[in-house]
């Protein structure tokens, strides 16, 4: 019998609950640290992006319409699902270049924040939550809303712990996601995408993009109907760029160093409220 010929895979891209090639029909090779051949990767383009906006534009206010308690829910249903495919996330990482025990460790450090962050799902709206003191007949409250539709763009050294830890703390209070995954380790984010499709994330909260960063990172920025970007880099010329184009439509720019997402410092709901607003109301006493 002749020797079976592997089939190799190409990953798609994750738009809206659905798993679309990229609109250009454009992939590149990933490969491994001797140069063997991975898999086939999607790479985006400025189309792709924009319809993983208007798909989490579309799913923002129904996201944020649930209770926090579900949406708390939600994100331990995917540390569950997560949990099943431990095996898989740490062969696809060993495949990006980690260590049996480095994969091992990332997948167990990913699936525990994530569980971390659902834990605050009904809880960080006390913290972050106050009653003002006022010299006037009303109540005046500060309020924690999500602030929208939030652009992502991972660090090139994020493979899955660095996606969770960008991702749990923006859709737990509300906000929808577009990810642009790590050029070089995007393997396990794009299985993530099929973790999320199983689950009980409603398509478009969370879509996740593969490619060429420097094609797409000026879209990122730029795009006029995203509210908050989020951008790891230490690049001057990358963050220069961000903020000149993110001035454009005055959205919240957060730049992040590619801190190492193994430290326990991370577990914080300040990491949550980097990604909302606080909405003050005042109403009058008696009524």
């Amino acid at each position: 019998m002749s020797k079976r010929l592997e089939v190799k895979k190409t990953y798609k891209l994750y738009i809206g609950g659905a798993f679309p090639r990229s609109e250009s029909d454009r992939t590149y090779s990933l490969s491994g640290k001797s140069g063997e051949f991975i898999a086939n990767i999607c790479r985006s383009s400025r189309k792709d992006f924009r319809n993983a906006v208007v798909a989490a534009r579309k799913a923002q206010p129904g996201w944020a319409a649930r209770s926090a308690y579900n949406r708390g829910q939600i994100l331990y249903r995917i540390a569950e699902m997560l949990e099943g495919r431990r095996d898989q996330l740490s062969a696809e990482l060993r495949l990006e270049g980690l260590s049996e025990k480095e994969a091992r460790k990332e997948v167990d450090t990913a699936i525990d924040r994530i569980v971390y962050f659902a834990g605050w799902s009904d809880k960080y709206q006390q913290v972050f939550s106050t009653v003002n003191p006022v010299a006037s007949a009303h109540f005046n409250f500060s309020m924690p809303e999500p602030t929208g539709l939030v652009a992502v763009v991972l660090p090139e050294s994020a493979g899955l712990l660095g996606l969770v830890q960008n991702l749990m703390p923006a859709i737990v209070s509300g906000n929808t996601v577009v990810v642009l995954l790590s050029e070089k380790r995007p393997l396990s984010g794009l299985t993530f995408a099929e973790v999320l499709h199983a689950s009980d994330v409603p398509g478009g909260v969370i879509n996740l993009l593969s490619g060429y960063r420097n094609e797409l990172l000026e879209q990122f920025a730029s795009h006029m109907d995203v509210n908050a970007m989020v951008l790891s880099s230490r690049d001057k010329a990358e963050i220069t760029l961000a903020q000149q184009k993110a001035s454009l439509n005055v959205k919240h720019l957060i730049i992040r160093d590619e801190d190492n997402a193994f430290d326990e410092n991370l577990e914080s709901p300040y990491a949550i409220l980097d990604l909302i607003e606080i909405k003050t109301t005042w109403h009058p006493v008696g009524l």
